[in-house]
């Protein structure tokens, strides 16, 4: 019993130390490896570049708008959660389409859900700066 469970310890660690670098290398190449995800998805998610320049806009507006540090930092942090969504989105949508150009029920739903976690994600960043600008309108 003792036996099967110092096996299974070291099967574990074996999978926990994967093959490659390690330290600051695998900092580096992991960085590499994040900027090619961000131009990929810059060159060919039209999408992507519409939210980045919109947050481009928005952001300096969150800074004059906010009145407080925290307010600046909640309306930055909710315009800038929709990019990781949407770079998830993008990652769902070419694996679909490198597994097959066929449609498939499965690949339309993994597509569409992808799709509406950025719709939720864009409906959740409206709702913080109605939440947070509304209530400073002169009306």
């Amino acid at each position: 019993m003792q036996k099967e469970m110092a096996n299974k310890q070291e099967k574990s660690e074996e999978l926990a130390n994967k093959p490659g670098k390690k330290g600051f290398a695998r900092l580096l190449a992991a960085t590499s490896y994040s900027s090619q995800g961000l131009v990929a998805a810059w060159r060919n998610e039209e999408a992507f570049r519409q939210e980045v320049i919109g947050i481009c806009l928005l952001v300096p507006f969150a800074l004059w708008a906010g009145e407080t540090p925290t307010e600046r930092a909640i309306l930055i942090a909710a315009v800038m959660f929709v990019l990781p969504i949407e770079l998830i989105n993008s990652a769902i949508e070419a694996t679909v389409d490198r597994i097959g150009p066929e449609k498939h029920p499965l690949a339309k739903i993994a597509k569409d859900t992808g799709s509406a976690a950025v719709a939720v994600a864009l409906f959740a960043a409206f709702l913080v700066w109605c939440c947070i600008l509304i209530p400073k309108l002169p009306i």
